[in-house]
């Protein structure tokens, strides 16, 4: 009989499933807990910079210091997130062991010291060193390593923003602009969940975010629909400006940091000048609110995340004042993220664009905050689940609506390099060949600099 009940192909789905699960428990665990360990040390220096602001003075000085660690005993590492992903899309010279370590702890000098950068990149860093360690050790084939690779992302993303199905959805999306990795989807979505629940475990907390309630439809047009169309007009044209206001933060870290090391012979002189630039920038403005995560108040009355998505409490230019703080952070070599300091610019904006457009404030602080990362990362829709899981559900066609609005009117542009095209958001061909060829040719260098250090090394 050659129809059956159970096709053997469920069997061997049901034996890949209980493989992948049984692969990924201790994966996700080792990274739960390293995860754990690096948000416990942030927020202890976060909160010692806090009580000795002099610190912020010895940022030019910090930041020397995370150059030769990375120049002594880093070498690939310093690549980071954009490593990792080449990793996954054409395997080399592998992610390096001792990457998770470097990363956490040049990314705690990096805070202690008051510069603003966010924590998403050491988290998926310390996920791909794990887990490619763990391939190694467990003798996995190319093609399962690459797997993996994808899971640690999923994993360190989740946990460090305790998002599960973001961070899994987030590690297949952003691989390829306009395709979605489904073989690694299950082990993305295992290695997450268990992460996160390892995060938890260890008595780490994420910060809770509210949407305020408010009218939704105008009492005007309410007998017709209970759809409020006037407000979906508005958070379109919100959402355009969070989709330049992507593509502006990765036109700065790219640019800026291209400009120092073409203009600036000795390296080491590069984040010195980073850091005076952080400096002077806090001296002027004469807040320290830019400085670091964004998401604790170091005084009363500072612009934090949590307070954009009150009445009118972020300043006007709040989101300008973070992009170049930022983007001068990581273009001069200090280390950390992006994610989270474009949460704050897009919650501040969205703060600010309700107040002009007469719109909630809170919905638009938590529009800002995923449509702006969408747009740099090229990841509308993780960034719509991560809406749903931060913010709840009933908001969902909102959210997706400023994603993908976001996403498209940020461009070709996005925060990593190593992000390959697979649909080109025009549909034009020729655009997208063009992309093509420029990740083509990076990847070729940067396969010549591991053949080079490889033959050193040897």
């Amino acid at each position: 009989m050659k129809d059956k009940l159970f096709p053997s192909a469920h069997f061997q789905i049901l034996k890949s499933l209980l493989r992948w699960t049984i692969i990924i428990i201790p994966i996700a665990i080792a990274i739960g807990s390293m995860v754990a360990l690096f948000l416990g040390l942030l927020n202890l220096a976060i909160h010692f910079r806090f009580k000795h602001t002099w610190l912020l003075y010895l940022l030019p000085v910090a930041g020397v210091g995370i150059h030769f660690i990375y120049k002594l005993v880093g070498k690939t590492s310093e690549k980071g997130n954009n490593l990792i992903i080449d990793e996954i899309h054409q395997p080399g010279g592998g992610v390096p062991k001792r990457m998770a370590p470097i990363v956490l702890l040049t990314t705690i000098i990096t805070h202690l010291f008051g510069g603003s950068a966010g924590r998403e990149g050491t988290a998926v860093q310390i996920g791909g060193s794990i887990a490619q360690a763990f391939g190694i050790w467990f003798k996995l084939n190319e093609i399962d390593t690459r797997i993996v690779l994808t899971a640690g992302i999923a994993a360190g993303f989740g946990a460090v923003f305790g998002t599960p199905l973001t961070g899994a959805i987030f590690a297949v999306e952003v691989l390829i602009i306009g395709r979605i990795q489904y073989s690694a989807l299950l082990p993305c979505l295992i290695a997450a969940i268990i992460a996160d629940v390892t995060v938890a475990a260890w008595g780490i907390h994420h910060t809770q975010y509210h949407i305020a309630v408010f009218t939704a439809v105008p009492h005007w047009f309410s007998q017709y629909t209970t759809f409020d169309f006037v407000l979906l007009f508005k958070i379109i044209v919100a959402s355009v400006a969070f989709g330049l206001a992507s593509y502006l933060f990765a036109f700065l870290v790219h640019g800026l940091k291209s400009f120092f090391v073409k203009n600036i012979p000795k390296q080491w002189l590069i984040p010195i000048l980073g850091g005076l630039i952080i400096i002077g920038l806090t001296a002027i403005i004469g807040k320290p609110d830019y400085l670091s995560l964004g998401i604790d108040a170091e005084h009363a009355g500072a612009v934090t995340i949590p307070s954009a998505f009150n009445t009118a409490d972020a300043d006007t230019w709040s989101w300008l004042w973070k992009t170049i703080y930022t983007t001068v952070t990581l273009s001069t070599g200090f280390k950390g993220g992006e994610v989270t300091p474009l949460f704050y610019i897009g919650a501040t904006l969205g703060n600010t664009l309700s107040v002009l457009m007469d719109a909630p404030v809170s919905l638009f602080a938590a529009l800002g905050f995923i449509a702006v990362f969408a747009g740099a990362t090229n990841t509308p829709i993780a960034c719509t689940f991560m809406g749903i899981e931060l913010f709840g559900g009933q908001y969902a066609l909102f959210f997706a609506v400023a994603c993908f609005t976001a996403y498209f009117f940020s461009g070709h542009s996005g925060i990593y390099g190593s992000q390959r095209i697979g649909i080109s958001k025009t549909g034009q061909d020729g655009v997208e060949e063009t992309l093509s060829e420029v990740t083509k040719a990076r990847q070729t260098y940067t396969r010549q600099k591991l053949e080079k250090y490889r033959f050193r090394k040897g």
